[in-house]
């Protein structure tokens, strides 16, 4: 979850956070799902919002610990379990709920996974190469280290987007000749083999896209969400809610397909071809068209803001689609 760093009198909020409770429009005796809690910002405001209980989910155990205390606060009504928020269905389940009025997620890292060095996210930060939001499986040292100089460039173009990625995972297999890349700044150190450092006119540092493209690989990143809207489909009862905060375009791009898809909004084909059998009854409607953005003054005191997306849809009384890939389906590169 993207939130602006804290200080001692404030506490965490998240990105879009006005937008998302507009969207969200939390009740009196609704259930939410919060399946990216971090810091809890989203929880919190949708406690406050209204009389309601709210179960929320995260994959990263530092963030379980330290939100117990608004879990004691909450007087019953705030539940939190440690998962994968592809597996919302089975939490919800062990938590007593069978349906759910809304769900929110807020997709990436948070703000507080960053600025700890020792969680290896950050280029600006040296420590150890780790990347890993639950702190179990293979690291990005793991697959730095490991990964054939082929695999490495699919994915550093792939999830990173980043057009030199086949320079930079070359780059990547010399230095570890030398060394093992074991810290972030010995893997920033072989990116600006190639790109050079960051130089004043960089809109952005030269290792961003290589860090971000580890980073969803070793956490399964787009697999994840590719599951979990179609699970928070099926929890869903008529009327319920799903609000989704991303940040970059593989994300918004499933997110997109998932809804025009599920929304009966996915392109009938060629006027010159026969038309297709109606497929089924769309299982969303949409709030509003396309997505919503960042405010201009958000946006100013929160750069992660700027590239923020919200997109929506209600659920309706059909049936959940058939449990198949199509439209919103993960389409990943290969590795």
């Amino acid at each position: 979850m993207a939130v602006a760093r804290p200080t001692e009198d404030r506490p965490h909020v998240p990105v879009m956070l006005a937008e998302v409770l507009h969207t969200l429009a939390p009740r009196d005796g609704a259930v939410y799902v919060d399946g990216t809690f971090g810091a809890g910002g989203y929880s919190r405001a949708i406690l406050s919002a209204a009389d309601t209980r709210v179960v929320a989910i995260d994959r990263d155990p530092t963030a379980i610990r330290a939100g117990q205390a608004m879990v004691a606060e909450s007087g019953g009504r705030l539940t939190l379990v440690e998962g994968r928020f592809s597996d919302m269905e089975a939490l919800v389940a062990q938590a007593g709920v069978a349906v759910i009025d809304g769900v929110v997620l807020d997709i990436g890292v948070s703000s507080m996974q960053i600025d700890d060095a020792a969680r290896g996210f950050s280029f600006l930060r040296d420590g150890p190469l780790d990347m890993r939001m639950g702190g179990t499986g293979p690291t990005a040292a793991d697959a730095v280290n490991g990964l054939p100089q082929e695999t490495l460039s699919d994915i550093i173009h792939g999830f990173g987007e980043e057009p030199r990625a086949r320079a930079i995972a070359r780059a990547i297999v010399a230095a570890r000749a030398e060394a093992p890349i074991t810290t972030t700044l010995a893997l920033v150190r072989a990116i600006e083999r190639v790109t050079g450092r960051q130089r004043p006119t960089d809109r952005i540092h030269p290792a961003t896209r290589t860090f971000q493209a580890l980073r969803i690989h070793v956490n399964g990143e787009l697999e994840e969400l590719t599951l979990a809207l179609p699970a928070a489909e099926r929890l869903l009862s008529p009327g319920g809610r799903l609000v989704v905060v991303t940040f970059h375009s593989l994300e918004d791009r499933i997110v997109k397909q998932f809804f025009a898809a599920r929304a009966g909004r996915l392109p009938s084909g060629s006027r010159h071809l026969p038309a297709a059998a109606k497929g089924p009854d769309p299982s969303f409607a949409l709030p509003f068209k396309g997505h919503l953005g960042a405010a201009d003054s958000e946006a100013a005191v929160n750069p992660r803001a700027r590239s923020a997306k919200l997109r929506a849809g209600i659920r309706t009384s059909a049936p959940p689609f058939a449990r198949t890939g199509g439209a919103g389906a993960f389409q990943g590169t290969r590795h």
